[in-house]
């Protein structure tokens, strides 16, 4: 399954290039509100190893599309969980309770009302961190943290896209922009947060895999998930 999910990740021809909130709109009838693939299910598996306890905690499911985060919070006992995106199409097919339209750089919460965030495989739709960023330290408590996750650099600086193939066959790349380490950083600094914990999956740590690209070497890392704390 990784392996396929490798392919799809490949750039081996010229794909049009959307728009995310274009992308999702494809998509979104074909995205379910649970991790769907290898990759996916690696990522989760890194977020919920950065997860704090969620009982009873305020969470924030920010870019939820579907739900996924939002709803795994929940499952853990949180007092609530609230998704926020700004695809429409992605919202309708999110069953969580509480779900609102909005960008990442403009959150509809009062200041220091959430207790943690979590941001699955979005910000790299963005080519700037900074405003999201400013927006997730200022709803955060003290105290609280935001976990982030994105696709590795190392995959799209080495050619890689993130494409998905809509049910009439056809085969789309989603706009992506690479953030390094030191761009969250960089970002995270000025909106005073500092990474406490960083995670990097590797692809063959899970099983064997025979790649379908013979320059990529097993070890090679495919996410790489933040964990930002905000002191005061």
């Amino acid at each position: 399954m990784l392996k396929t999910v490798w392919r799809r990740l490949r750039s081996n021809r010229s794909r049009t290039i959307l728009s995310s909130l274009a992308a999702y709109e494809h998509w979104a009838n074909q995205y379910p509100p649970h991790a769907h693939n290898a990759v996916m299910k690696a990522e989760e598996a890194t977020m919920r190893a950065l997860f704090p306890p969620l009982s009873g905690k305020k969470v924030l499911d920010l870019a939820c599309g579907s739900g996924r985060y939002g709803l795994i919070a929940s499952a853990q006992g949180a007092a609530f969980s609230i998704g926020l995106d700004n695809s429409v199409p992605m919202l309708r097919q999110n069953p969580m309770e509480l779900r609102a339209v909005s960008t990442s750089e403009k959150l509809p919460l009062a200041s220091s009302s959430i207790d943690v965030v979590l941001c699955g495989l979005a910000l790299g739709h963005l080519r700037e961190l900074d405003a999201s960023m400013s927006e997730i330290s200022r709803v955060m408590k003290p105290n609280a943290c935001a976990l982030v996750s994105d696709f590795h650099p190392f995959i799209f600086l080495n050619g890689q896209q993130r494409t998905f193939t809509t049910t009439d066959g056809q085969t789309f790349a989603v706009e992506h922009y690479v953030h390094l380490y030191a761009d969250y950083h960089q970002a995270g600094r000025k909106a005073g947060l500092r990474i406490d914990a960083v995670l990097e999956p590797r692809l063959g740590q899970l099983q064997e895999v025979q790649f379908a690209d013979a320059d990529t070497r097993t070890g090679t890392p495919i996410i790489i998930a933040y964990r930002f704390v905000k002191d005061v």
